[in-house]
């Protein structure tokens, strides 16, 4: 990730969100048994440039605010591809990966120290089938795809939170791989697939950063994906190679789209209601988020 803004000064709405809204958060509800399960969540993630837009900032934790507080949260980014599937370090205040570049220091500077998670990670490894091979980093902390969204959404650090790679592109494995966790939802876990409903980065122009532009290819791409959760139409959202408009503009690579495959996945059922939670445009980028039940 490199930069695409340069604010006059880094993370100042992110400041002013820590210091006015933010304390908000201290007065959630934790999760009980008697809530049913927790959603599973897509959430476009948006990198270091969240933390100077408050209109987002603010669409992101007041989502998080109506939910009860996770007892752990587990999350799937597109900045971690690996296989066989991997767990990062499930140790209390573990670094931070700061995967991008061209940021000013600030963001390079930031932490986000959570709880121990090694109750998760047993929880991780009991969900899935008998015979799936799970690696348990013991060095490698979160990417930007989970902790920059974290930060406003949880902004305290008070939730064990453990990254799970992405093993494929395979929208089958992944939609598979969320229904192996399922189960972790009805134990408190937030389920969260990070990623950005598009990701056109080699396609954006000065006009996207200093305006409200938003090209066709993304657009295009943003109204399709929109019509097809609202429809549950997993099959089509599976078909984006060969149905999904503008594309090749859209996701060059795809590890920004296929996250949702595993919110998916983690649903109740195949055809489960998808409520949209954050939509717009950012740099012409589709910010669409949402959660399943």
């Amino acid at each position: 990730m490199s930069a695409t803004s340069d604010p006059v000064a880094p993370g100042a709405a992110f400041d002013t969100f820590l210091r006015e809204v933010a304390p908000a958060a201290r007065n959630r509800r934790p999760w009980t048994p008697a809530d049913g399960a927790m959603p599973a969540l897509y959430v476009s993630h948006g990198a270091p440039p969240l933390f100077d837009d408050p209109l987002w900032i603010s669409e992101l934790f007041a989502w998080s605010q109506r939910l009860p507080q996770p007892k752990a949260i587990l999350i799937v980014s597109a900045h971690w591809e690996a296989a066989p599937l991997s767990l990062s370090a499930p140790d209390a205040g573990t670094p931070l990966v700061y995967d991008f570049g061209g940021f000013a220091p600030r963001y390079f500077q930031m932490t986000y120290p959570t709880p121990a998670a090694s109750a998760l990670a047993a929880q991780v490894a009991a969900a899935l089938p008998a015979g799936e091979t799970l690696h348990q980093h013991t060095r490698r902390g979160l990417d930007h795809g989970a902790w920059v969204p974290l930060k406003i959404m949880y902004p305290y650090g008070d939730v064990p939170v453990l990254q799970l790679s992405l093993p494929t592109h395979d929208p089958a494995r992944l939609l598979a791989l969320g229904g192996h966790l399922r189960s972790l939802r009805e134990q408190g876990v937030l389920i969260i697939g990070s990623g950005f409903m598009t990701h056109g980065l080699p396609y954006l122009t000065p006009a996207m950063f200093t305006g409200n532009v938003v090209p066709s290819w993304s657009s295009d791409f943003d109204r399709w994906a929109a019509e097809a959760l609202a429809a549950g139409a997993v099959d089509r959202l599976a078909d984006y190679q060969a149905q999904a408009p503008g594309l090749p503009y859209a996701h060059p690579t795809v590890e920004h789209y296929i996250p949702l495959f595993v919110t998916l996945g983690a649903a109740t059922a195949p055809d489960a209601s998808v409520e949209t939670t954050v939509e717009g445009y950012r740099f012409g980028l589709s910010k669409r988020s949402f959660q399943v039940v």
